[in-house]
């Protein structure tokens, strides 16, 4: 008997890349190149407040084009760290050029840099993760009438749609896309320009600083912006990936349950998802589903190790101000591109789901509610009677379509002198309401709750899934622009002023 768990999807991706990964425009910037869009801006910020004289101030900005240039070149060495940094600026302009740095330090320039290369990752997050929806939403399409079993406990519950399923593990994600637009809120906050943590006595332009940059708005107290909040912002950002894994496992999960089984109804299609045995000819091994389990594993495990290192330290120490954060987002963006993969290659046998369901009784509750709505039976008698339906037809080896009527009007009068009703009570339905009562289709259609897997409901939560998805691809489409226009407004600012203009 299959014990799955009423599973969406199987198909996949081999160690190949996910597919999302594959259409960024260019890499990540590097702490070198954060770095630099920091020193633009602070040197637009110290000439526009008169903290620098202007001529000075050319001299820093066509100092600092030269440093970004020979960091580009092949081989070139490329400092993230600000003292690393500084001795190549001071070689083109000499000592002077360090009047560029007032007012910062290394202690508010790393969780300026760490802000800015998250931000970066949380956006390719929503960006993947919706990819992998749009594409779920196809199959929930596909399959939105495709009667498949569902299961508790491991065993087989009730009947359902391949598209109800798919929708409660959309559900999830729509959720997940709120807590990351409601966290970017958060992670997109100006620390710059809060020195160590106590400012400092020139007069600095934060909220300059933040346009510049692209930041929404700057975290308000200094020593939260250096000390504080760097370590609950990273927290927050390895939490959401963690809870996208934790679903896309169980989901994940769900598939490889069933792809154990002899005769599945959910296959991956053969190619470069799968792989065969060295040894076993018949082996159709799923590559994509063990790929993409470790992958959510490995971004929970992220997430736990960036806590532990966060953990029990006092506040200014180096401990949770690395790359962790990163990496985990990294992961998570991957497994998306994975999930994507999956959906891609999924085979579904509608034929073999349904004779999973006819196989059993998880029709039953309906034949007691039929029983209470149309004949007045209390439920709890129409439950021990389906219950003793059950136990006799499974000791019979019998299908729920197999049953005798005879045996099932039998089985009623036993369960009725249990519970004292009127001796020799008839059975109260026809034998084709009985059969009626205990089929998939009918059950399905007899659902009548909001959120249920009634076509009707299926086609409501397929329309709001689909509008909440173009919701947040549109709300991710403004962040990005929004960030691209305070780069075009750094860039012109910078290049006006190495242009001594």
């Amino acid at each position: 008997m299959n014990r799955t768990f009423l599973m969406p999807l199987v198909a996949a991706a081999l160690v190949s890349s996910a597919p999302f990964a594959q259409t960024r425009a260019k890499p990540y910037a590097d702490t070198f190149g954060v770095l630099n869009e920091l020193n633009k801006a602070s040197t637009v910020m110290v000439v526009e407040q008169g903290i620098v004289p202007k001529a000075l101030g050319v001299k820093i900005a066509q100092g600092l084009t030269q440093v970004i240039a020979d960091g580009d070149k092949r081989g070139a060495k490329r400092p993230g760290d600000y003292l690393a940094f500084e001795p190549l600026l001071i070689a083109y302009v000499g000592p002077d050029a360090t009047r560029m740095h007032s007012g910062r330090s290394r202690q508010d320039i790393l969780p300026a840099t760490t802000r800015i290369m998250l931000r970066d990752r949380s956006l390719d997050l929503m960006d993947a993760m919706n990819a992998a929806r749009a594409t779920m939403l196809v199959m929930a399409t596909k399959h939105a009438a495709t009667i498949l079993p569902g299961y508790t406990n491991g065993v087989q519950a009730q009947p359902t749609t391949y598209g109800h399923y798919l929708l409660g593990f959309a559900g999830a994600f729509d959720r997940d896309a709120d807590r990351m637009q409601q966290a970017y809120a958060r992670l997109n906050q100006n620390p710059l320009g809060v020195a160590v943590y106590g400012t400092s006595s020139f007069p600095v332009n934060r909220v300059r600083l933040a346009e510049l940059l692209g930041f929404d708005g700057n975290v308000d107290n200094g020593y939260d912006a250096a000390q504080v909040s760097t370590m609950d912002v990273s927290a927050e950002q390895n939490a959401l990936a963690s809870i996208c894994a934790l679903t896309v496992g169980s989901l994940v999960q769900d598939v490889h349950t069933q792809y154990h089984q002899v005769k599945p109804w959910l296959l991956i299609e053969e190619g470069a998802q799968t792989h065969t045995s060295s040894l076993m000819p018949q082996k159709r091994n799923p590559t994509i589903l063990n790929n993409l389990r470790l992958t959510a594993s490995t971004v929970v495990g992220y997430a736990q190790v960036y806590t532990f290192q966060a953990h029990n330290v006092t506040p200014g120490m180096p401990d949770y101000k690395r790359d962790q954060t990163q990496r985990t987002l990294e992961e998570a963006i991957t497994m998306f591109g994975r999930l994507q993969t999956l959906f891609d290659s999924l085979v579904v046998n509608p034929a073999r789901a349904q004779d999973e369901v006819n196989a059993e009784f998880s029709t039953t509750t309906e034949l007691a509610d039929v029983l209470q709505r149309e004949a007045d039976v209390p439920f709890r008698v129409g439950h021990h009677f389906a219950s003793e339906v059950v136990t006799f037809g499974r000791a019979k080896g019998l299908r729920p379509a197999d049953l005798a009527f005879g045996d099932v009007v039998r089985i009623w009068g036993a369960a009725g002198n249990q519970f004292d009703l009127p001796p020799g009570m008839p059975f109260p339905l026809s034998e084709q309401r009985f059969r009626e009562a205990l089929s998939a289709e009918g059950m399905i259609a007899a659902s009548k709750g909001l959120g249920g897997p009634q076509p009707a409901e299926v086609a409501r939560m397929l329309e709001a899934a689909r509008k909440k998805l173009a919701t947040d691809q549109a709300w991710v489409k403004a962040a990005r622009a929004r960030l691209a226009d305070a780069q075009a407004k750094l860039d012109g600012a910078f290049t006006a002023l190495a242009d001594g203009r």
